[in-house]
């Protein structure tokens, strides 16, 4: 089927800042947003030998922006709902060696992670375009029987696909962690922003986002591993780089035990994310960030950076 076109491809214009809503004592996330003089970097802290750590402190962090320390002025490490929106590629290059498939089954693995009632769920289809086909609903919602009535179509505009739903994320009502998770075979021969933009855009309104790519099950020929340097230039490329950029991270789902690693690893990091608020820089422009912990062997990931509009303050 064709998708219909959800936004514009235009995504360079003014970033979209977080809206919150009520929601529960036990879902709520902390209240302090940008657009009340707040930057909120979502950060997960991990072992060198890949384990979470859910323990720090606020006097654990510190928060360095454009190269000065800022005063952490609100923190939070409880745990809270996932919001998870699923965009999945059905694009016309989908449509080979079982990749909608194997698509399919990394969506029910995400899902088989997400806690039921408590959770959120989300699913924007693309090809050349952006289809929203299942609004936010309580996980699972009827995501998986969606995905069944989606044919493969077109070419495919992920990097433009990833800064809108990201954008439509940010800007929902509501409270929890929110979440981009792209299954895509890691084709993009259409889009008019590149990954360092999109990355940008997902960066300033604090959306994580995490890039699964769907390998077919015929290319594994019978194998448990695939020995392809292409999927070896992913791990190491743009779309790598851009999930990092964002705070995510990319896996590579050869099959359904690197499926299911990849999705308990992604709900886990998320329901586990410590939250940090800062004072804005006034400096209009880009702001990069880096957040670093007292024990300096533990491995931070968080967005890079964030804007500061000419007038319109923190975006």
């Amino acid at each position: 089927m064709r998708l219909t076109i959800l936004a514009s491809c235009c995504a360079l214009a003014a970033l979209a800042a977080p809206a919150m809503g009520t929601a529960s004592a036990q879902e709520q996330r902390p209240t302090f947003r940008t657009t009340t003089g707040r930057v909120v970097v979502s950060t997960v802290v991990r072992t060198p030998q890949g384990r979470p750590v859910t323990d720090l402190d606020v006097d654990d962090f510190t928060v360095m922006d454009s190269g000065e320390e800022r005063k952490i002025v609100e923190f939070s490490a409880d745990p809270s709902a996932v919001r998870l929106a699923m965009l999945v590629d059905f694009s016309g290059s989908m449509d080979v060696a079982a990749k909608r498939a194997a698509a399919q089954e990394s969506a029910w693995h995400l899902l088989s992670w997400l806690t039921v009632g408590y959770d959120e769920v989300s699913l924007y289809a693309f090809d050349r375009q952006l289809q929203e086909v299942a609004p936010p609903s309580k996980a699972p919602g009827d995501v998986l029987q969606h995905l069944e009535r989606l044919e493969p179509y077109g070419q495919t505009s992920l990097f433009d696909a990833i800064a809108q739903t990201g954008r439509i994320v940010a800007g929902a009502d509501g409270s929890g962690r929110r979440v981009v998770v792209a299954l895509t075979d890691g084709a993009d021969n259409a889009s008019q922003l590149t990954p360092e933009q999109v990355s940008g855009i997902a960066s300033s309104v604090d959306v994580p986002v995490y890039i699964i790519v769907i390998v077919s099950p015929l290319e594994r020929a019978g194998g448990s591993t695939v020995d392809d340097a292409k999927y070896e230039a992913m791990r190491q490329g743009p779309l790598r780089n851009l999930a990092r950029w964002t705070g995510g991270e990319l896996f590579v789902a050869y099959g359904p035990a690197q499926a299911s690693r990849a999705a308990r690893q992604i709900v886990t990091e998320l329901r586990h994310q410590y939250l940090i608020a800062i004072e804005p820089g006034t400096r209009p422009g880009w702001h990069p960030l880096e957040v670093r912990t007292r024990n300096e062997e533990l491995v931070v990931r968080t967005r890079s950076g964030y804007v500061v509009g000419d007038r319109s303050g923190v975006q």
